[in-house]
């Protein structure tokens, strides 16, 4: 049997709706937290990442979560990790949460959380843009691109784009995003 990581208890800050905005494990270190998932440490090799409801825009976390939105996301994330395994080795441990939780805490982060490897990320954060929106619309107020990607005169919020722009951006220590200009991704 695996190490048990501790306890993951269901003291959640619950919302008006029931929504999850944060974890806690008594007994395990939480090593990190980011606008939405929380990681908590199991063993050298592994943690535990557990996604939580937090809602995030512009860098900044909103006080309203949505209801099991890090179960949504976990399962999203579980499907494409899947289907391209065969293609790119991922963090899966394809250890179950049941491994490393005792049963009852197990149930209550089972759809919001994965055992994972423990490695260095490539901090890289990308939205597909399809829509002038958010920091898209602001960018292009100011300078008339996205990214660096010069785009056509005289389109408003919620324009449709001519093409989806795929802007990378690298994630800093204190958690907020810098941009990663589109001539860079092409260099490097």
């Amino acid at each position: 049997m695996l190490k048990k990581c501790g306890t993951i208890r269901a003291d959640f800050y619950r919302n008006k709706k029931g929504a999850n905005h944060d974890t806690t494990n008594s007994q395990s270190e939480k090593i990190y937290s980011g606008k939405v998932r929380d990681l908590y440490e199991i063993d050298d090799k592994r943690m535990l990442m557990v996604a939580t409801d937090r809602l995030s825009a512009f860098d900044v976390i909103l006080d309203d979560p949505i209801p099991r939105k890090g179960e949504i996301l976990t399962q999203i994330s579980n499907f494409w990790f899947n289907q391209l395994a065969h293609i790119m080795p991922n963090h899966f441990t394809g250890d179950s949460v049941y491994d490393v939780l005792p049963k009852e805490e197990a149930d209550l982060v089972k759809d919001r959380a994965v055992v994972c490897k423990r490695l260095s990320p490539i901090k890289i954060e990308s939205i597909v843009r399809g829509y002038l929106t958010g920091s898209g619309l602001k960018d292009y107020q100011q300078t008339g691109t996205i990214c660096g990607l010069k785009l056509p005169k005289g389109l408003v919020e919620a324009s449709k784009l001519p093409e989806p722009i795929l802007p990378l951006q690298a994630k800093r220590k204190w958690e907020t995003t810098t941009l990663i200009s589109a001539m860079k991704n092409v260099k490097n």
